[in-house]
């Protein structure tokens, strides 16, 4: 809980638990995990810590985190151990992302703790979770709540009543003591005296017991506490009767069901499911994952005490790939612009790893009285970025993607926006970026805006996809834009050639890589972690279906990343974007199976196109699309607006050309239709299009 006060009440509550007046106890006796702290790794710990006297901070050992100590309070929880002559501190459950600065300097150190899960309720329940879990999942939650309500009732008691429920009461310690037992020693700490402190003391009026019954016997019993702002429900704990046959599994999801609809019918905004295994809990309707360590203060081993200088368990953890280092410690990369590397991320940004759900934000001037759609964006996206990274991994073509962390990833508003953001934050004035036109226009675009003199180096063959590397090396750019598979041509670039680019260049070399999805080649994503010079750039709005949704991906070194966030605007990746992205990202099978259907159709088109009398050439394209050079272009454009079809006129860019879509079968055939009755040579007048004079 994320203020002082509930914190605080807690903690009284834990020391009923332990029937002490302080909390002392093991690390193994207060938490389930405890007997993976000692697994090797850079956050193993001396197997004696966890049977050591431990005195705990704070109360999140029932589930809910609280806010890192600081400074004062670190200093006194230091002095209550010497007071009590407890050799070892712990501070569990601290998000990771929050100021750990003053327990560092203290000799803790962290040890990683999973993550606290939240379901964020944005609408209808079964539509959220349709969208979220898939409609197979959903049927299956659907199915157990409906099974278990048959003859289980749902029962919420306010605490403030339990005097005159004994039954509940007697049930919930029954069932929590059970609970402890069977793992393995465990303390209990939803014992009664636990349960009677939490009853008298300041939360009882925003807490509930509740209990499910099959008949007259208590089969399930928990507790549920609103949040002090008032927006969302915290699952404190729960215990079932594993003896019944609706235990364990059954009762646990159609209770967590029942609780979204009570949530969500009382206007309530999330529902927080404390720490657990995120992919399972992303199957149960979970979006929102928060890293989490504890913070062990401990006299040995020597080891320990090292990895407690500052910055370098961070390290360790980030080489381990088990979390990534805050904002604020990142510096930008060599290729920064001055101004950019002699300024602080903006004050949002630096923030980003602090979720704000279960915070009374008065920080941000927006209209309390409109519901949800006024609270900005959410911008910690770190588990979006690790469901990206680790969708694309198992993709075929990207190799070394699994290796990424995502200090290495940025969300953007489309690709586009991080072209800009690129060029802003990586270029000084007079210094040039290189084009291999044909290419997207809009590269040439942002740099003149930006003021930057922009070279080209023309793709050369054929097919427009030979790369002049020796001349774009000559330009000596500070910033080169590739763009491969190439739009509007749709060819893809030679590999060697693109390597040997990224391996000579001085300067920044960017691979946009929008229709890569449509390829067989291999992507470049993964050696991104090689080269500090080498920016992908990647989009949903293609082969992933979100044009709407505007999501952009660049994938760089994460000194370039933190560059790149110092000139973003800050909430440009909506909420209503970030749900759309989540659910795309863990439902790819329709999004697979959509990709080989256009490649089909694609190589369809071709061949047909290739035999159309209209048709001058077909270039080849692994990509969405084909380009097409016309035998008379405009008159087949012309012909092609009056039949109500909208083509791209590439002809400014490769003279007689135009860039056609993979759409729907329907569409295509409507398209070649259209092309049949222009006319088979030239000079041919053709048909007149539909409204138009004969």
């Amino acid at each position: 809980m994320r203020r002082s006060a509930d914190v605080d009440e807690l903690e009284r509550v834990l020391c009923a638990a332990l029937g002490s007046a302080e909390p002392v106890c093991s690390v193994a006796q207060l938490l389930p995990e405890a007997d993976t702290f000692g697994a090797p790794g850079p956050s193993a710990l001396d197997p004696a810590a966890l049977k050591r006297p431990t005195l705990v901070a704070a109360g999140a050992p029932y589930g809910p985190t609280g806010p890192a100590p600081s400074p004062y309070a670190v200093d006194e929880l230091v002095r209550r151990a010497g007071a009590l002559d407890v050799p070892q501190i712990l501070v569990p459950r601290v998000r990771r992302g929050e100021d750990t600065g003053a327990l560092r300097a203290a000799g803790f150190v962290p040890v990683a703790a999973g993550h606290e899960c939240v379901v964020r309720l944005s609408g209808e329940v079964d539509a959220l979770l349709r969208d979220r879990v898939g409609a197979g999942q959903l049927r299956d939650l659907r199915r157990r709540h409906r099974a278990v309500s048959q003859d289980v009732t749902w029962e919420r008691i306010p605490l403030s009543e339990l005097d005159g429920k004994p039954w509940a009461r007697r049930a919930f310690v029954e069932l929590h003591q059970r609970s402890a037992e069977r793992h393995r020693g465990q303390e209990n700490l939803y014992n009664a005296e636990a349960l009677d402190a939490l009853a008298r003391g300041a939360l009882a009026e925003r807490t509930e017991i509740f209990v499910r019954r099959r008949k007259n016997a208590v089969v399930q019993a928990g507790l549920l506490t609103v949040s002090h702002n008032g927006r969302g429900l915290y699952y404190l704990t729960q215990a079932v009767a594993h003896d019944d046959p609706a235990a364990p599994r059954n009762l646990y999801v159609a209770s967590l069901y029942r609780l979204y609809l009570h949530a969500r019918r009382s206007g309530l905004d999330w529902v927080h499911l404390g720490e657990g295994d995120a992919d399972r809990m992303r199957r149960l309707g979970a979006d929102l994952f928060v890293p989490l360590d504890h913070w062990l203060r401990a006299p040995a081993p020597a080891a320990a005490r090292d990895r407690a200088a500052p910055g370098d368990g961070e390290r360790e953890r980030e080489r381990a790939g088990q979390g990534e280092r805050a904002a604020e410690e990142r510096a930008p990369s060599r290729f920064a612009a001055p101004p950019v590397a002699t300024v602080p991320a903006p004050g949002p940004v630096r923030f980003r790893h602090r979720p704000r759900f279960d915070l009374v934000d008065l920080s941000s001037n927006t209209n309390p009285y409109l519901g949800t759609a006024s609270h900005y964006p959410e911008l910690d996206t770190a588990e979006l970025a690790r469901t990206y990274l680790s969708t694309l991994a198992k993709l075929p073509g990207h190799e070394g993607v699994g290796a990424l962390s995502t200090d290495h990833l940025l969300f953007t508003s489309g690709a586009v926006d991080g072209v800009m953001a690129l060029l802003m934050a990586l270029t000084s004035p007079g210094e040039r970026v290189c084009v291999t036109p044909p290419t997207f226009e809009l590269y040439a675009h942002f740099a003149h805006v930006l003021r930057l003199p922009v070279v080209e180096a023309p793709l050369r063959g054929d097919d427009l996809c030979g790369l002049d590397t020796e001349r774009i090396l000559a330009a000596d750019a500070r910033v080169t834009l590739l763009c491969d598979p190439g739009n509007p041509v749709g060819t893809r670039l030679d590999r060697a050639r693109v390597r040997e680019l990224v391996e000579r260049s001085r300067g920044l070399v960017v691979i946009d890589e929008a229709y890569v999805e449509f390829s067989e080649t291999p992507s470049y994503a993964g050696l991104t972690g090689e080269h500090d010079n080498l920016i992908v750039l990647r989009t949903l709005s293609k082969a992933w279906g979100l044009a709407s949704a505007r999501c952009g991906v660049a994938l760089a070194h994460p000194g370039i990343i933190e560059a790149l966030r110092r000139v973003q605007v800050p909430f440009g990746f909506t909420n209503a974007s970030q749900r759309a992205v989540r659910n795309r990202l863990t439902n790819s099978r329709p999004v697979l199976a959509a990709v080989r259907r256009i490649r089909a159709e694609r190589d369809h088109m071709a061949a047909t196109l290739a035999q159309h009398p209209a048709v001058e050439r077909v270039f080849p394209s692994e990509a969405n699309f084909l380009l097409v050079r016309l035998h008379e272009h405009e008159r087949v454009m012309d012909h092609l607006r009056g039949a109500g079809i909208l083509v791209a006129d590439t002809a400014r860019l490769v003279p007689g050309t135009c860039r056609l879509s993979i759409g729907t079968r329907r569409a295509n055939n409507a398209l070649l239709a259209a092309l049949s009755s222009v006319g088979t040579g030239p000079g041919s007048p053709g048909p007149a299009g539909p409204g138009r004079a004969r």
